[in-house]
Formats: structure tokens, sequence, C-alpha cells
């Protein structure tokens, strides 16, 4: 049977979003080359583990990365589930420099939250899409061996408790499960050589993590858009971090990821402008890419909520990793359109003498 005019343009629609799928695909290409087997290491935290369409789509992130080639590896904190428990039990808790002052009592919960039911969540959510996920905490196999950590307040060291400063990593296990097509998912509790038990910065065990494995990238999921170049001026302080628009300036998600083995159907547009050499930018607006030595320069300015997310950047591309970003975990598949679109989204923090994804010199 002959297709009539009227037929033919009723398909019009669908060809039209096919061929848009097509050329996101097409836009992943290189970066899919690039990638492959390769490690990716990801900090879950924020807004992102607390909303569930977004954890979805986080576990939906996770799982693509893994059937496109890649070896994801997620370290996760859960500040706001530990929050939760210890307001249940009538436990009081405080910040000191942004870290929670962690009594043995406090440790307790921490260690029971974060291994026995922010890990397991996770863990749970990555298997619906098939057996790939394995929980571990830093105890496990000597992962992260830690020291006891003081902070300086007015110039002064401040004890906070059982925190801990990671000295060493030993990822021998985590090897064997990426190597067995798993993806660890690890708590940031550590342990001492003499068996202390202490709570650890995820943002920092996920820096740790990512240098032991030689990691090619380190993503930081969180609940701004960036770095902003004037923070705090350039927007509103919530909670130390920007209560912003979930989308990047300027950009719009023109669909989201499917399930792993599926099309990616959407890319973002530029989160703002790109950084010039020391990451300077119009004002108001998120930093694009930057050196360690311009973000070392910006650290004592930032937020208290940010300065853990920035070191975690810094440690990680200081000790080898190539790339560091810090992503709005806000903004749905966030990880993917950093990976595998041009544009990229957040802010990317590159070695000294670095060059950018154009070949260019930072």
């Amino acid at each position: 049977m002959t297709a009539t005019l009227g037929d033919i343009a009723d398909c019009m629609p669908d060809r039209t979003a096919a061929l848009a799928k097509a050329a996101t695909l097409i836009e992943a290409l290189p970066w899919l080359d690039r990638f492959h087997g390769q490690t990716v290491v990801i900090k879950f935290g924020g807004h992102a583990m607390t909303d569930e369409a977004l954890r979805l789509a986080f576990a939906q992130d996770v799982v693509f990365l893994r059937y496109a080639g890649l070896r994801p590896v997620v370290v996760h904190g859960g500040g706001p589930q530990i929050s939760a428990q210890l307001d249940r039990l009538g436990v009081a808790t405080s910040f000191t420099a942004g870290l929670r002052v962690t009594t043995p009592e406090t440790m307790d919960v921490v260690r029971m939250v974060l291994t026995g039911q922010v890990n397991r969540d996770v863990v749970g959510l990555i298997n619906r899409h098939g057996p790939f996920a394995v929980g571990m905490s830093g105890e496990d196999a000597n992962l992260l061996t830690a020291t006891r950590r003081h902070v300086l307040v007015a110039g002064e060291p401040v004890d906070i408790g059982m925190v801990g400063k990671i000295d060493a990593v030993n990822p021998g296990a985590v090897c064997a499960l990426i190597d067995d097509g798993r993806v660890p998912v690890i708590s940031s509790v550590a342990r001492s050589e003499s068996g202390e038990v202490y709570n650890v910065n995820a943002d920092t065990a996920a820096a740790a993590v990512a240098v032991a494995l030689g990691a090619a990238k380190l993503v930081v999921l969180t609940d701004v858009e960036g770095l902003y170049a004037n923070w705090p001026d350039s927007a509103a302080a919530a909670g130390g971090e920007v209560a912003g628009s979930a989308a990047s300036a300027g950009s719009e998600v023109a669909g989201s990821a499917a399930s792993a083995g599926s099309e990616v159907a959407g890319s973002a547009a530029s989160a703002g402008s790109a950084a010039s050499a020391g990451g300077e930018v119009a004002g108001g607006e998120v930093i694009s890419q930057l050196t360690a030595a311009s973000l070392e320069a910006m650290l004592p300015d930032l937020s208290e909520g940010m300065i853990p997310k920035m070191e975690a950047c810094l440690l990680a591309v200081r000790g080898g990793v190539p790339q560091a970003h810090v992503l709005d975990g806000r903004l749905p598949h966030a990880i993917l359109l950093e990976i595998f679109t041009d544009s990229g989204i957040g802010t990317m923090v590159l070695p000294d003498q670095a060059t950018n994804d154009d070949g260019a010199t930072v």
C-alpha cells in the first residue's frame, strides 16, 4: 500500500526525535572511546541522595557507565541520614570547620547509618539493573587507614572527636571487584592501625580512592552548579551551598538518560562561559575550568560547605588524577551530561599546566 502525504507527515516528528537521539549518540562517541576501560570515581552526596527521582537517575547513570565500558566506583557519605538518626535517638550533634564533631556515641550511629543503611540502599538501587554493585566500607580489607584529625579554629587546633584523616589506601579489594566487572560502593568509614574506627569526610575519601586507583576522573556531586568566580556575591548561600536552580546557567536537558544499554536522549548546553587560564570569568557565572594553583588561591575565601569538596578536587589532581569535577547533583543525569557531551557541566579542575579537552594549555 502506497503511503499518503498525510502518513509521511505523521511520521516526521518521530523521525526528527530519532535523528536527535542519533546525534546525541554520535556526540558521545569520542568520549566513549576516550574513557573506555578507565576508572571513574564518583562521590555520591547532597540532594541527589535524598530525592527519589534523582537517586534512581544516579543509579541509571552508574549502570550506563558500566555497560559503556567504563569502570565506575562510588564513594558516599550520608550526612542527612546521620543527622536524622541522631535526632531520632535524641543525640546532640554539632559541626566545626564543616566537619561533624563525632563522639564515640555518635560514631556508633555514623557507622550504623553509613554502612548498614545508606550503603545498602545505594547497592540496591544499582542492582535493580543487574548484579553489579558490591557494598563495602573503608574498614573492609583495610581499604582506608586513618589517624585522628584536628582542625584549626582561629589558628588553634581543635579536637573534633572520632574524625579521621586518611593516611593510606589499600585498593586491592576494590581492584578485584572492578576486575570482576562489579561496581564497588564504599562508605566513608575508616580504621586506624590500632583498630579505632573513624568518620572520614566522603569527599576526601573519594579523592584518596581515585588517586590510589589511578582513576581517569573524579566526580563530586553536590548541591551547587559549580564553583563561582566571586563567591559569595554571585549566589545566595543556603547551608553553605547555593540554593539556586538545579539547571545549569542557560542550559536545558533535552530529555533524560534511559537505563543501562539504552540511548542518552539529551545533552546540556555549557554551564556558563569557559574560564581563562586562571579560572577568571565574568562575575556571577560558574567557573567552567581552572588549574590546581588557581583553586588553591581561592580556597580561603570559599564557603565552609564547599571547602572539603574543592580540597578533594585539589588532592585528586595533585595526586595524578587528570580531571576532577564538581557537578550539580540536582540536575538529573548530571554524570552522563558531563562525561558524554561536548559542552560538559559544572567546574573542572585540572593539574597545573594541563591541557583541556580541546588541547589548549590551561
